[in-house]
């Protein structure tokens, strides 16, 4: 009988204990947000040559958790999934240079717009493109799952219909079709206007490319949140309206883009 007892009693302790250490992890995890970035998106969150995660949305991020007292934690992810890892508990916001668009809303909350973008086409000079028209059977990059990709499909007039077989290389980050383009792979390079214009600054080759604006809609970059976190939602609005209040937003936006393009 004695034995019995005491494995009962062992067992209610083991299940105790566990259920306090579950209690812990649980409590721990409600105090940090988990942000899913792509690291080779310049300059708005990628990996230094030193090997540190940088960017413009890493710093945002790191002061809203300041102004929040949580801890922020980053997560590389495939762009191409970012909207089930979110769905999924993987990671708590979708903050990388993030469009806010009509079709992704759906599926996410955004918060308040913290930074203006627009669609470009990089080319090389030697290739004497000066116009979307000259691109005219050439072929032509974009980014999968990219706000340029969803323009581009959704609006063809303006360069789907023009580009070689109608269709656009696709590629998995911003690096690889960067690569093609120097390589002559590829003819131009329809990307976000924020990676064009630092990418080509801080590389030193602006005199090797060129920008061409494109009619695609001005965007906004905001914070991607799942739709049932409302604690989460008000308290990322609450930190990005402080820190415009407070002039830190401008502040970032003068030290990554040389201007200020916040929202």
């Amino acid at each position: 009988m004695k034995k019995i007892m005491a494995f009962i009693l062992s067992s209610i302790c083991i299940l105790f204990l566990s259920a306090c250490g579950q209690m812990k992890r649980v409590g721990t995890g409600q105090n940090t947000l988990i942000v899913g970035v792509d690291d080779s998106f310049v300059p708005m969150g990628f990996q230094s040559p030193a090997g540190k995660l940088s960017g413009f949305d890493i710093d945002l991020a790191k002061e809203t958790g300041k102004v929040l007292h949580r801890k922020v934690v980053f997560q590389t992810i495939d762009w191409s999934m970012k909207e089930t890892e979110l769905r999924n508990g993987t990671i708590d916001l979708i903050w990388n240079g993030y469009t806010k668009t009509a079709e992704r809303a759906q599926k996410v909350h955004f918060s308040q717009p913290y930074l203006r973008n627009q669609q470009v086409v990089v080319v090389k000079n030697s290739d004497h493109i000066n116009s979307l028209q000259q691109l005219k059977n050439k072929a032509v990059g974009v980014q999968s799952s990219s706000t340029g990709y969803d323009d581009l499909m959704q609006q063809p007039r303006i360069l789907k219909n023009i580009i070689q077989n109608q269709t656009p290389f696709q590629y998995d980050n911003i690096q690889n079709g960067m690569m093609d383009l120097k390589a002559g792979r590829i003819q131009g390079f329809l990307i976000d206007r924020v990676f064009a214009e630092y990418y080509l600054k801080h590389d030193r080759q602006q005199d090797q490319f060129k920008i061409l604006i494109t009619p695609y809609q001005s965007e906004s970059f905001a914070v991607g949140s799942r739709k049932n976190d409302l604690q989460t939602q008000k308290q990322i609005n609450q930190a990005l309206h402080y820190l415009k209040k407070s002039g830190q937003l401008k502040k970032l936006s003068y030290h990554w883009f040389g201007k200020d393009i916040s929202q």
